[in-house]
């Protein structure tokens, strides 16, 4: 990686912002999005770039309802699989991790995901579901909507739960 002096980095992002495209300059928002809900929230970075903020839609059921942006866009303009399987694996702990007492945590263990269908469109939708819970494993399934409500992705993944260390 390229390492780039304050003036520099400053410098592009001024000019980024002044004279680049609106896609350009939605990324630099973005990026000023994940630093904010980092801060507010200690969450990942990668969850406010995508603006993850999720609520519970019945006892064992969680979703997040996010706009599609250009950092999500592969080459051809469809949401790129990787983003896909992120938010199914970060709804689906989410859930997981939402449903456990404060002393433990859960992380996944194992991540299997169909692709249906390219996502486009303005918003999507992930919902995830509680499949098993046992002592130590929780399998959840997920799957990710258009704005049209058509499943474009769908997930399972097994999740297991830790103990927190001092």
């Amino acid at each position: 990686m390229e390492s780039w002096s304050e003036q520099e980095v400053w410098e592009e992002i001024q000019s980024i912002w002044q004279q680049g495209s609106d896609e350009e300059r939605k990324i630099l928002e973005l990026a000023v999005q994940a630093i904010r809900q980092r801060r507010e929230r200690n969450s990942a970075y990668l969850s406010g770039f995508l603006g993850l903020k999720g609520e519970f839609v019945g006892d064992d059921r969680y979703r997040f309802e996010l706009p599609l942006t250009p950092f999500m866009h592969n080459s051809l303009g469809a949401v790129h699989g990787g983003i896909l399987a992120t938010l199914i694996d970060s709804v689906m702990g989410s859930l997981v991790n939402r449903t456990l007492p404060p002393d433990q945590y859960a992380v996944t263990t194992e991540l299997k995901t169909n692709y249906l269908r390219p996502g486009r469109g303005e918003r999507l939708r992930a919902e995830a579901g509680v499949l098993h819970r046992g002592r130590t494993l929780v399998v959840l399934e997920g799957s990710v909507y258009d704005d049209r409500d058509r499943l474009i992705a769908h997930g399972t993944g097994t999740f297991i739960i830790q103990q927190r260390r001092g």
